[in-house]
């Protein structure tokens, strides 16, 4: 039997926080709750759901392996974020991926017993902080983006980091130790909630561990149109330029429709490649402020979502501001697009499938009103009363 600290007292401060009205945060139980973030050296759809729940528990300490202030928000300047000592590493930020081995230690490192509720945001090592010693224990909510991918898919997750054959051999050596001691911290897990259908049936199968769905937080209402925008001559991307986002399908399936446009938005190490083998009818812009996005999406035919993704947080951006979504059938895709209703999928990561569902978007009637409903269930407002509710009813 698992036992908690002020056990009574902890869930019947959630029930009544429950009934309160969204956004209050001075509530008693808040006091007692840390969050843990596998590092912080980048914004991403993990750093946005930690802004929420940060919002949800304002007083919360954030521990984190890495904290790379030039990378974050100027707003996390002010949080109370406790670093481990790989933070003491010089050129930790450079020398973050070739420090894998060690997360594992220093998120051991971590004892998190004196506080009631534990929440980690995990798609690494996090889910590791040591959260039971001595007879006392706190509960430990994993809100997981997915199992380690380093771990659990090393051969595609190499090829797709493009890691050297050197470091890749030294990777495999530990392979078997790293899985062990992750399988090990999950057991200590006491509630799992996924991100998605891919990733609860993931934590099912790879940890044997039964999972709730909760999808992340959407800030849907910031890409909704205020009047009717015209729709315009090009397709959208808006991506990190890295291998696995697969942008180079996108390159690939418009070089073969030079009369369709299309503009990709974001920058990452493919952007040189991606560039020299775009056609004329392509078209790259950097990272772009939120407003500009939002216009892009306001305004563009659609949306082009071709990697498989755990969760995809644009897509349901784009579905918000009115676009149709094109996605690879996998992944998160599954949960937020409504075939032929709000998007098209396509079956295989080739450039003739591709073009075969623009095709078909091109030539669909886009009802508005369902796109921005199916939109809506994925909203930052939604997303906090399930996990109120969660904390509440587990």
């Amino acid at each position: 039997m698992r036992h908690f600290k002020s056990d009574s007292h902890l869930f019947h401060s959630v029930r009544r926080y429950t009934r309160t009205q969204p956004g209050m945060t001075d509530h008693p139980f808040t006091n007692r709750t840390a969050l843990v973030h596998d590092w912080l050296n980048q914004m991403g759809g993990a750093e946005n759901v930690l802004e929420v729940l940060h919002g949800m528990f304002p007083s919360a300490p954030i521990y984190t392996s890495l904290y790379v202030p030039p990378r974050m928000p100027n707003a996390m300047r002010g949080w109370d974020i406790r670093t481990s000592w790989l933070n003491r590493i010089p050129q930790r930020d450079r020398l973050a991926r070739y420090l894998l081995p060690l997360y594992p230690s220093a998120f051991r490192s971590m004892n998190l017993v004196d506080h009631d509720l534990v929440i980690s945001i995990k798609s690494a090592f996090c889910l590791g902080v040591r959260t039971a010693s001595d007879g006392n224990r706190a509960r430990h909510v994993c809100y997981c983006l997915t199992p380690t991918r380093f771990l659990w898919n090393f051969d595609q997750y190499m090829v797709r980091e493009q890691v050297s054959g050197p470091a890749r051999l030294a990777s495999r050596m530990l392979l078997e130790h790293l899985r062990r001691w992750e399988l090990d911290a999950a057991k200590k897990v006491d509630d799992f909630i996924a991100i998605s259908t891919a990733v609860q049936e993931r934590i099912r199968d790879i940890y044997g561990r039964s999972s709730t769905i909760i999808h992340p937080p959407v800030d849907t209402g910031a890409f909704r149109p205020e009047s009717s925008v015209p729709r315009e001559d090009f397709y959208l991307v808006v991506s990190r330029l890295i291998p696995y986002k697969r942008i180079d399908l996108a390159v690939s399936a418009f070089n073969r429709m030079p009369d369709r446009n299309l503009v990709i938005v974001g920058n990452g190490r493919d952007a040189t490649a991606l560039k020299a083998m775009a056609g004329p009818n392509i078209h790259f812009t950097n990272y772009l402020p939120t407003r500009e996005v939002v216009d892009l999406m306001q305004r563009c035919r659609g949306f082009i979502f071709p990697g498989e993704e755990d969760f995809g947080i644009t897509p349901v951006e784009a579905m918000s501001a009115g676009s149709p979504v094109v996605a690879l059938r996998a992944g998160g895709a599954l949960d937020t697009v409504v075939d032929r209703q709000t998007g098209v999928f396509f079956d295989s990561s080739e450039p003739e499938a591709l073009c075969n569902a623009i095709e078909k978007a091109d030539s669909a009637n886009w009802d508005q009103e369902v796109l921005y409903r199916q939109a809506d269930q994925f909203s930052t407002e939604l997303f906090r009363e399930r996990f109120w509710r969660f904390l509440a009813a587990a």
